[in-house]
């Protein structure tokens, strides 16, 4: 696929989130919802699989050559994925755990992953209607509801102090502890895959994940991070992939603006001292 198709795709993706949205919000804002636990332990309501379903239903019609992989329809054989030279990548609602809070900061990520990258990513926000959108070769935007897409960058070089967005929902303290090394930091607490956007739109220059994620959380936000500007890498520095492994659990990460900055130095003595959970810790 092309970047200028990948481009006008974006659009009629951008269409899509905003229907999941909706069906979304039809269930947020009842009285009450059914929330089951999944094999793994992790939250699901009524509301993931209807814009599950939404999600899937169009985009088999709008690209019927392109196989789908879901948070909701993970049950795919590494055999058969793996050959896959591109495919849509989904969470149909990231930040459960947010939404069964009645917290407003979970959203829609349909994003079109190509050879391991995130050539195309959207993020939409029901409760606000915003919509991030990110597209190779073609740049990032945000767009409010009934708004036109207005254009967003990445903050260079980063704001002093330092702005660090990270979980609402849960502190980590050794990732503390390795930001003492920046000097004097604000953090921003943000749920779901809005703390790429932040970062994305400037509002952030730094974003550390130090524990589990899954692929389906993060391929989205990150194709709107790389194209506003900014980078997300391994511990090691390597760009992060996807659809690369038998796992859909992503490594640790950075998501930075200005790599001007090393803020790999930051971590260059790092270990995992302690195993990871099985659950991803997804906020």
């Amino acid at each position: 696929m092309t970047e200028d198709r990948i481009a006008l795709l974006a659009e009629r993706v951008g269409e899509i989130a905003v229907a999941a949205g909706r069906a979304i919000l039809e269930v947020y804002y009842r009285d009450d919802f059914e929330v089951v636990q999944k094999e793994d332990q992790s939250p699901l309501t009524e509301a993931d699989l209807a814009s599950h379903r939404v999600i899937r239903d169009a985009l088999s019609e709008l690209t019927p050559d392109i196989p789908l992989l879901s948070e909701e329809s993970a049950d795919i054989a590494w055999e058969i994925r793996s050959g896959w030279p591109e495919y849509w990548l989904v969470d149909p609602l990231d930040g459960t755990r947010e939404f069964i809070n009645r917290r407003d900061e979970f959203t829609v990520n349909v994003a079109l992953v190509r050879k391991g990258e995130p050539a195309l990513g959207v993020v939409h926000v029901p409760v606000s209607g915003v919509t991030y959108t990110g597209a190779a070769g073609a740049g990032a935007s945000r767009r409010t509801a009934g708004g036109l897409p207005q254009p967003i960058h990445v903050q260079r070089p980063c704001a002093s102090p330092v702005r660090v967005v990270g979980s609402r929902s849960h502190a980590n303290p050794k990732l503390e502890q390795f930001l003492q090394r920046l000097g004097e930091y604000r953090l921003v607490s943000m749920g779901s895959s809005l703390k790429f956007c932040l970062l994305a739109e400037g509002g952030a220059d730094f974003y550390p994940r130090l524990g589990p994620t899954s692929e389906w959380d993060t391929a989205a936000a990150h194709a709107v991070v790389l194209a506003a500007g900014g980078r997300v890498v391994t511990l090691d520095g390597r760009p992060l992939q996807y659809n690369r492994k038998a796992s859909y659990l992503n490594p640790e990460f950075l998501a930075i603006g200005d790599p001007g900055r090393d803020w790999l130095a930051l971590f260059e003595d790092y270990s995992e001292e302690t195993p990871r959970p099985n659950q991803p810790d997804l906020s």
